[in-house]
């Protein structure tokens, strides 16, 4: 395990921003639905690079996967079954969109490209 600064600036300034989204963008449709999925899988994949040295195509379809499982608990409403409430609730999440999907792969080859390149 080593540290790098950089990926964990990048993932505490898209934590923030993921935040911020949550909290305060509620009326910004586009951002909210979609745009926060799309960041969330990069802040994953920044946050692994912070500790451990992955090799980024096994780190980035390592995140997609995670992130298609997590969508999947919202499709069979696991927060819903295991009565989750507060920040669990919104860590699992209670909707199912296959746009979801969508913008992980998106953020996931986006997260790629730009660490190989």
């Amino acid at each position: 395990m080593r540290l790098n600064l950089p990926m964990l600036f990048a993932a505490i300034a898209l934590f923030v921003i993921e935040v911020i989204i949550a909290t305060k963008l509620n009326d910004y449709t586009f951002i909210r639905a979609y745009f926060g999925d799309f960041l969330v899988v990069i802040l994953v994949y920044c946050a692994v690079k912070a500790f451990w040295d992955v090799e980024p195509k096994r780190l980035a379809i390592g995140v997609f996967a995670f992130a298609v499982v997590v969508e999947l608990a919202q499709l069979f409403r696991v927060a819903d079954v295991l009565q989750l409430t507060g920040w669990a609730r919104v860590v699992v999440g209670t909707s199912f969109s296959f746009h979801d999907v969508l913008m992980y792969a998106a953020g996931c080859v986006t997260v790629w490209w730009v660490d190989t390149h």
